[in-house]
């Protein structure tokens, strides 16, 4: 066969005109080693710190540690796909999530992929994983309530939009049960719910979910999970994953809750990691960082002024303390980097007081600001009130003979104590806290047993709600608890006591039969 030279030519001068430059430039380098979810990388020598590089067969890494000769990279994904010699390539990406309303209602692991079996997450918004806090000139003062529901906490040490309450306790004090009841009572709120459930049994995980289902609370919730079982690079960027969604709705003028379940379990994942990478220790083996890992977490939750929208991100993290040891090191720098604590003691809560909080203790730095004008006054002294009754109880048992005045102190402290017991997953509205706490701290409840209070209270709130449905109402309306208010609540609980009474026997309403309580309330 012959060819002609022309056309040779012609065809070489086309694909010649036609070739366009490919070529793909991108930083490759080696495993050197890997194991226990960590990866010695030798020749990504212009990686950045926080990037994100690539394994075969899709798994994810992030650049930690830049040292002289090769980087440290925690692998996000199964390390066992991982094996020396494979190759790695830089991606100039930072690690992302999906953020948006795509994400409300789902289970999602850290990284954003589902875990629920309902498909992906469908959402053009991504945002970094890690970014900077909101600075002083971009906020303004915590001064808008977050109800949580429970009494306790509403009126001692109130919660804001934008605050950070630490709940701090022994494990099994009812830690969880708090940030659970806080989700469920935003129903209706418009405020938009972050479980992040890090270093947990996912038996216990999946629990919280059916609760949150049950009590319609999925509806504006997303649980990050990055249980037991997950390898300690997830455990430690999941509570930067749920911050990352709960700041889109932040920044654009709406109003986030956040759970982190728990903070401590985040700080062994982190020290895991840290030690791999041969990180110098420090105290209790922790990194020297660990305190900047929790402080620039906790710094992106605030109440953003109204030049930038307004929006708020309020975060209750949780730490488990071992045997009551509060001046331990994770405990410490996490209660000196948020605005307050509710501290839950062991034996609280075995007496039965649930939620156990120790109200010497517990804190909440932002104080009244954060409370109704309503809870405001008619709360305004029981914390110190509860305090001091504690301290009677513990010279009450020493057997002493007491007066008379301090034995009617004793057993209104007792009342205020069963009062203040709330059932889990029952949280309640704020005007009914307000009605029952005012009913309590001036004296209508001295008369009952002990043992009939929670019967008095229930009673109580279901004949406001009956027969003076008005005042409830305007209660409700204007936030504030007057004079006007405050007579009518006196005549509702004069009649509602003559009701108690009559249905109760004469001597449970009247004030005659707090003297012979004497003996019981010891």
């Amino acid at each position: 066969m012959k060819f002609n030279t022309d056309e040779i030519a012609s065809v070489l001068r086309e694909e010649i005109d036609r070739f366009e430059s490919g070529i793909d430039v991108r930083e490759v380098g080696r495993v050197l080693e890997v194991g226990d979810g960590i990866a010695r990388v030798w020749g990504l020598s212009g990686v950045m710190a926080g990037e994100m590089v690539e394994f075969p067969g899709g798994v994810t890494g992030l650049a930690f540690n830049l040292e002289e000769n090769s980087v440290g990279v925690i692998i996000l994904g199964d390390y066992l796909k991982v094996t020396e010699g494979d190759e790695v390539r830089s991606t100039g990406k930072l690690l992302s999530v999906p953020v948006g309303e795509a994400v409300i209602g789902r289970v999602l692991d850290p990284l954003g992929n589902p875990l629920d079996g309902k498909g992906p997450v469908v959402t053009e918004h991504r945002r970094p994983v890690e970014t900077l806090a909101p600075g002083v000139a971009d906020r303004q003062p915590v001064r808008e309530p977050l109800q949580t529901g429970i009494k306790a906490i509403d009126a001692m040490t109130p919660i804001g939009r934008g605050q950070r309450e630490l709940i701090i306790g022994d494990r099994k004090t009812g830690k969880t049960a708090i940030g659970i009841d806080a989700i469920i009572n935003q129903k209706n709120s418009g405020v938009k719910c972050f479980y992040v459930a890090v270093g947990q049994k996912d038996s216990s995980v999946a629990v919280a979910i059916d609760i949150l289902r049950k009590y319609g609370a999925m509806d504006y919730t997303t649980v990050i999970v990055s249980g037991a079982s997950t390898a300690a690079p997830l455990q430690y960027i999941a509570p930067y994953s749920g911050t990352a969604m709960a700041e889109y709705f932040m920044y654009n003028g709406e109003h986030a809750l956040i759970v982190y379940d728990d903070l401590s379990k985040q700080a062994t994942a982190y020290r895991q990691l840290s030690l791999l990478m041969r990180r110098p220790p420090g105290r209790e083996a922790y990194p020297g960082d660990v305190f900047y890992a929790h402080s620039r977490l906790l710094e992106r939750s605030a109440k953003l002024s109204k030049e930038k929208g307004g929006g708020s991100l309020t975060s209750l993290p949780i730490i488990e303390t071992l045997e009551g040891e509060v001046s331990a090191y994770i405990p410490t720098n996490v209660i000196s980097i948020t605005d307050g604590q509710i501290y839950l003691q062991p034996d609280l809560f075995f007496a039965g007081q649930r939620p156990a909080m120790n109200v010497g203790i517990s804190v909440s730095r932002v104080g009244g600001a954060a409370q109704t004008k309503a809870m405001k006054k008619v709360a305004g002294g029981l914390r110190l009130d509860l305090a001091s009754f504690r301290e009677l109880e513990a010279f009450a048992q020493l057997g002493t003979d007491l007066d008379a005045a301090t034995q009617s102190r004793l057993d209104r402290g007792y009342r205020m104590v069963e009062l203040l017991k709330q059932g889990q997953y029952q949280p309640m509205d704020v005007v009914d806290q307000v009605l029952s706490i005012y009913a309590g701290t001036r004296g209508h409840l001295d008369a009952v047993k002990r043992e009939e209070v929670a019967d008095w209270e229930k009673g109580f709130l279901t004949f406001i709600r009956d027969q003076v449905p008005e005042l409830r109402a305007k209660i409700e309306q204007t936030k504030e608890f007057d004079a006007e208010s405050e007579r009518q609540l006196e005549a509702a609980i004069a009649e509602f006591k003559r009701q108690w009474a009559a249905k109760n026997g004469s001597g449970a309403g009247s004030a005659g039969g707090s003297r012979s309580l004497a003996g019981t309330a010891k």
